[in-house]
C-alpha cells in the first residue's frame, strides 16, 4: 500500500542538497524543453499537421474566435484551459493525481495558446454568471425592480456583493467605447436575455473593466457550489480505481493472513519498481499533449502519446526483471519466507498486465489534453465492479486461489487502455481528430519528453518510499502485524481519496482565480474549501473510530489481526483531521505556484520527522504498529500547522502579480 502526496506533474518539488537544485533548475528549464520538442516536432511533419489549423479555425461557429484573443493577451481571463488539471484518478497502486503546474507556470509553457471552441464558452459562461451575480449586467430573466431587489438581495442569508436590494440602482450600461453610461433601470431589458448584453465583445468589456475598477466579487454559495462540482466526480474516479486494489486485499485477506501480508508486500513492491515509475514517467505528457494540442497541431497529441507508451513498454524490460527476480528479493528483506514466495509469485502474474497499464496511464494523458476528463471515469464505472467480480470468480468460483487474484488484476490493466480505445473511437465527438496513425516519428525526438519525466519519477519514488518503508518495518513482526499493516494503510488510502479531491478542486478554482487577478476571490475560496476539509476531517476520524471493531472483518477473518488493526485503528483515525488539512493546504499552495514550499515541507516532515520517531518508537519503544503510525501522525500534523500558517503570511497580491507578469507574451 501506498501513501504519496500531491506534486505537480512537470513542476515537481523537492527538498534536500544535490537532489534539491538539480530539480530546482529542472523546473525552470521545463518551458524551453516543452517549445523546443513542439517546435522540432513542427519542423519534422509541416505539411501533415497543415489540416490541423484549419481544423481549429472552422470552430469559430459562434462568433466567439473573434472576440476571444489567444491566451496571454487578455489580462484577466477567468477560465484558461491549460489549467484544467489533468484529473489522473489516484490509481489501484494508491498513485496520486499528476496535475499541470500553476496558472502562471503553464502560461510558461503555453503562450500564445488560443482557446477552444468550448474553452471559449466556457470563459464567457463563468465571467457573464459573475458578472450578473455582481449586479454588473441585468438577470437572465429580469423581473420588476421590486420583485428582483428581494430575489436577489440575499442567497441563504448571505448578502450578494454590489447588492442594494433593487438591481436597476446597480447596473449601468457601458457604451461602445467600454466607459460607463448613465445608469438605466432594468425595466427596459425585459425582451432579452441579460438585457441583449451577453454577446461576446460586450462580456470582454464588461469583465476587464470590471477587474481592473475591482468590482468583481464572490460568495460563499458560489465557492462551495463550484468547488463541489469540481470534487464530487473526482471522488468517484479515485475511489473506483484505487477499488482494482482493494479488490484483491478483500479477496485474498480472507483466505489467510499470510496470503494477506504478501499482496500488501507485492503491491507495495509494484509501486515502488513500476507503477510509480509509470505514473512519473508519463508526468511529461502533461505539458507536451496541452501545448501540442492548444497550438493547433492536434496530431502531435497523439505522437506524443505513442512515444510515450514505447518509452514505458522499454521501461518495463528492467522492471519485469524485478518483478520476476522479486521472490529472491523480499527474501532477503522480509523473515516470512511463505510470505515472501507469495509476493514474488503475485508480481511475476501481474506483470503480464503492466503494458497493458502502461498504455492506460499514456492514453489518460491524450484524452485529458483534448479536455475529456470524463473518459476515465466512464471506463472505471465498467471496469472497477468487473475487477471485483472478477477476482471473486477466480480466487473462489474457480478455485484458483492466491493466484486467481493477480489473474484479476492482470486482466483489468490490459482491458484500461481497450476501454478508453472504445471510448475515444466511438463515443467521443472529435477524439479521433488528434490520432495521427502509428507513424515511424514516434521513435524519434525523446529526449525533451525523457527530461521533462524524470524530475516527476524522482519526486513520485520519495513520496512512495517514505511511506512503503513502514511496511517493511512491520514485516519484522510477524505474519499478523504485517496484515493489519496492509489493512491500515488500505483504509487510511481509502479515506484519503474523498479530501484529496478538494485538494485540486482548490487548487484550480484559487488558480483560475489568481490568474483573473481575483486575489480576495481567491481568498474566500480558499477559506470555503478550508471548511470543506475540515468537515471531511471530521467524517472520516468519526467514521474511523466508530466502526473499529468492525471494519477489519471486511478484509480479514483472522482474530488476532482484526485484534491488531481495531487497536491501532483510533491512531490512524485521529491524524485524518490532519491529513486532509495538509492535502487542502497542499492544493492552494499548488494553485498560487508556491508548491515547492509543500514539496519542502513534507519531504522535512517525512524523512527527518516521521522516519527517526517512527523507527525509534517501533523499534527502541516496541510500540509495534503504534509507533509505526504515530510518526506519520506527527508529521501529517506539522505539514498542516507548518503550511497553513505560511498561507497565513503568504502576500496573495504577489502571486497576483507573479501571474500577471507571465501572462505578457514575450
Amino acid at each position: 500500500m501506498t501513501r504519496p502526496k500531491p506534486v505537480a506533474a512537470g513542476l515537481v518539488p523537492v527538498g534536500g542538497g544535490a537532489l534539491s537544485r538539480s530539480l530546482g533548475s529542472s523546473w525552470r528549464d521545463m518551458a524551453p524543453i516543452a517549445s523546443a520538442s513542439l517546435e522540432r516536432d513542427l519542423e519534422d511533419g509541416e505539411e501533415e499537421l497543415d489540416s490541423d489549423v484549419a481544423e481549429s479555425e472552422d470552430e469559430d461557429d459562434e462568433g466567439l474566435l473573434s472576440t476571444s484573443a489567444p491566451v496571454g493577451q487578455s489580462q484577466h481571463s477567468l477560465y484558461w484551459p491549460e489549467r484544467r488539471n489533468s484529473f489522473v484518478p489516484a490509481g489501484n497502486r494508491a498513485m496520486m493525481p499528476m496535475e499541470f503546474g500553476t496558472m502562471g507556470s503553464m502560461r510558461e509553457m503555453d503562450l500564445g495558446r488560443r482557446l477552444s471552441r468550448d474553452d471559449r464558452k466556457k470563459a464567457l459562461e463563468e465571467e457573464r454568471s459573475l458578472l450578473r451575480d455582481n449586479n454588473l449586467i441585468p438577470p437572465k430573466h429580469a423581473q420588476g425592480a421590486e420583485g428582483e431587489g428581494k430575489r436577489r438581495k440575499s442567497w441563504f442569508g448571505f448578502p450578494i456583493p454590489g447588492g442594494k436590494g433593487k438591481m436597476g440602482d446597480q447596473v449601468a450600461s457601458v457604451g461602445a467605447d467600454g466607459g460607463s453610461a448613465e445608469r438605466a433601470p432594468l425595466l427596459g431589458h425585459t425582451s432579452r436575455p441579460y438585457g441583449g448584453q451577453d454577446d461576446p465583445k460586450t462580456i470582454s468589456t464588461r469583465w476587464e473593466e470590471a477587474v481592473r475598477d475591482g468590482k468583481i466579487q464572490t460568495t460563499w454559495q458560489r465557492e462551495a457550489k463550484v468547488l463541489s462540482g469540481y470534487s464530487f466526480p473526482l471522488m468517484a474516479t479515485f475511489l473506483l480505481q484505487y477499488s482494482l486494489t482493494v479488490a484483491s486485499v478483500f479477496t485474498l485477506g480472507h483466505i489467510g493472513a499470510a496470503e494477506l501480508g504478501a499482496v500488501s508486500l507485492a503491491t507495495m513492491t509494484a509501486n515502488i519498481t513500476g507503477y510509480a515509475v509509470y505514473q512519473g514517467l508519463a508526468t511529461s505528457l502533461d505539458t507536451l499533449c496541452p501545448q501540442a494540442y492548444g497550438s493547433g497541431k492536434k496530431k502531435l497529441v497523439g505522437l506524443q502519446m505513442q512515444r510515450m507508451i514505447y518509452f514505458l513498454w522499454a521501461v518495463t524490460i528492467p522492471i519485469a526483471v524485478i518483478w520476476l527476480l522479486a521472490d529472491k528479493i523480499l527474501l532477503a528483506i522480509v523473515p516470512e519466507r511463505a510470505v515472501a514466495e507469495l509476493g514474488g509469485l503475485y508480481l511475476k502474474i501481474v506483470l503480464c498486465g503492466a503494458p497493458g497499464y502502461a498504455a492506460f496511464e499514456a492514453g489518460k494523458r491524450f484524452v485529458q489534453a483534448q479536455g475529456m476528463f470524463s473518459a476515465s471515469l466512464y471506463v472505471l464505472l465498467i471496469l472497477s465492479p468487473f475487477n471485483a467480480f472478477l477476482n471473486w470468480f477466480m480466487v473462489w468460483k474457480l478455485n484458483l486461489g492466491f493466484i486467481g487474484a493477480p489473474i484479476a488484476v492482470a486482466i483489468t490493466d490490459n482491458l484500461l487502455p481497450l476501454g478508453l480505445f472504445i471510448y475515444v473511437r466511438f463515443f467521443s465527438k472529435n477524439g479521433m481528430n488528434c490520432w495521427n496513425g502509428f507513424t515511424k516519428k514516434a521513435f524519434h525526438n525523446w529526449d525533451p519528453m525523457v527530461k521533462l519525466a524524470l524530475p516527476g519519477v524522482i519526486m513520485v519514488e520519495a513520496e512512495v518510499l517514505a511511506f512503503e518503508i513502514l511496511t517493511f518495518a512491520a514485516s519484522r513482526f510477524g505474519v499478523e502485524v504485517l496484515a493489519a499493516q496492509s489493512i491500515l494503510a488500505t483504509l487510511t488510502n481509502i479515506t484519503f481519496q474523498i479530501p484529496f479531491p478538494l485538494s485540486i478542486a482548490a487548487s484550480t478554482r484559487v488558480a483560475n482565480l489568481i490568474g483573473a487577478t481575483l486575489a480576495d476571490a481567491a481568498k474566500l475560496t480558499t477559506k470555503v474549501a478550508f471548511y470543506g476539509a475540515l468537515l471531511i476531517g471530521i467524517f472520516n476520524v468519526v467514521l474511523l473510530s466508530a466502526l473499529k471493531d468492525y471494519i477489519p472483518y471486511l478484509f480479514t477473518s483472522d482474530e488476532a489481526v482484526v485484534e491488531l488493526t481495531a487497536a491501532v485503528l483510533p491512531l490512524c483515525a485521529a491524524f485524518q483531521l490532519f491529513d486532509a488539512l495538509a492535502a487542502l493546504c497542499n492544493g492552494v499552495l499548488r494553485g498560487l505556484g508556491k508548491q515547492h514550499f509543500g514539496g519542502y515541507v513534507q519531504l522535512f516532515c517525512y524523512y527527518v520527522i516521521a522516519m527517526p520517531i517512527s523507527f525509534g518508537t517501533t523499534f527502541g519503544l516496541n510500540w509495534g504498529l503504534w509507533g509505526l503510525w504515530t510518526g506519520v501522525a506527527i508529521a501529517l500534523g506539522l505539514v498542516a500547522l507548518i503550511e497553513f500558517v505560511y498561507l497565513g503570511r503568504t502576500d496573495w497580491e504577489s502571486s497576483v502579480e507573479a501571474a500577471r507578469a507571465r501572462n505578457v507574451l514575450e
